[in-house]
């Protein structure tokens, strides 16, 4: 592995966003990690597809939300890569069947707060990490958000305000940290169990145009990558709605 290659972990990315993620950022050059919990024939394949196109991946099993399996995907990395360069804030949830009252929050705010900590000795001044979140989690508060989605809209929301409350330690370590907000994505697993339980939710955001692709929203979390913005920045794709004229959010001017 060329020691200018850098080394990305993207959290939850056998499927969906994060495996579009990984496609797009081995295809610029860097070494994906890709993290699953249970998907491993999906994340193996991924990394086959990618070594197959010219790229450079590895897997990791992993459950963030578990303490002792996130301890031990960063130490996993330390002595595999000696070094993270960036990382991806994916993994989401909240929605899956015969989940508990409290797993949204300590998967959305607890687990990603704890991962960063985890991996911040691991990442040398010049690193990113990105954190991936939706319009209704990130304007929380601001604009109104389906029944079914709230416990999600609020942890996610409440790991975005964690992970800015850390923007003075991270900049101790020259790290930097950006939001890539987006609308509904379509064809995603959160979309689809949201469109079983509230199909008008989703129908209510379809006629505002058409909803972003995985392809779209994983090529602006890659970008967010290695862009120069500040630290704190946050991207936004899709929701007209939500934006003004200049792309920024309605009355804010702002992040």
């Amino acid at each position: 592995m060329e020691s200018a290659q850098r080394i990305v972990l993207i959290t939850g990315s056998a499927r969906g966003i994060g495996a579009e993620t990984a496609r797009v950022l081995a295809a610029r050059g860097d070494h994906v990690i890709v993290n699953y919990r249970e998907k491993r024939k999906r994340a193996v394949a991924l990394a086959e597809e990618i070594a197959d196109a010219g790229g450079s991946a590895s897997t990791a099993g992993a459950d963030i939300s578990d303490a002792a399996s996130a301890h031990a995907l960063i130490e996993g990395i330390a002595t595999e890569f000696g070094r993270l360069d960036v990382l991806v804030l994916n993994a989401s949830g909240g929605l899956e069947r015969g989940a508990g009252p409290d797993y949204a929050l300590a998967l959305n705010r607890d687990a990603q707060v704890r991962l960063v900590r985890l991996a911040l000795p691991q990442m040398s001044a010049g690193g990113r990490i990105v954190f991936v979140t939706s319009h209704q989690a990130h304007f929380h508060g601001r604009k109104p958000v389906p029944a079914d989605y709230l416990p999600i809209a609020a942890s996610k929301r409440a790991g975005e305000d964690a992970l800015r409350a850390m923007i003075p330690e991270l900049a101790e370590h020259g790290i930097d940290l950006v939001v890539v907000s987006g609308d509904m994505i379509d064809g995603t697993t959160i979309v689809l169990l949201l469109e079983r339980r509230d199909p008008e939710a989703v129908a209510a955001r379809k006629e505002h145009g058409e909803l972003p692709t995985i392809r779209e929203f994983a090529t602006a979390v890659a970008q967010a990558t290695g862009e120069t913005v500040e630290s704190g920045h946050t991207v936004y794709v899709g929701g007209v709605d939500y934006l003004d004229a200049e792309g920024l959010p309605v009355g804010a001017g702002g992040s």
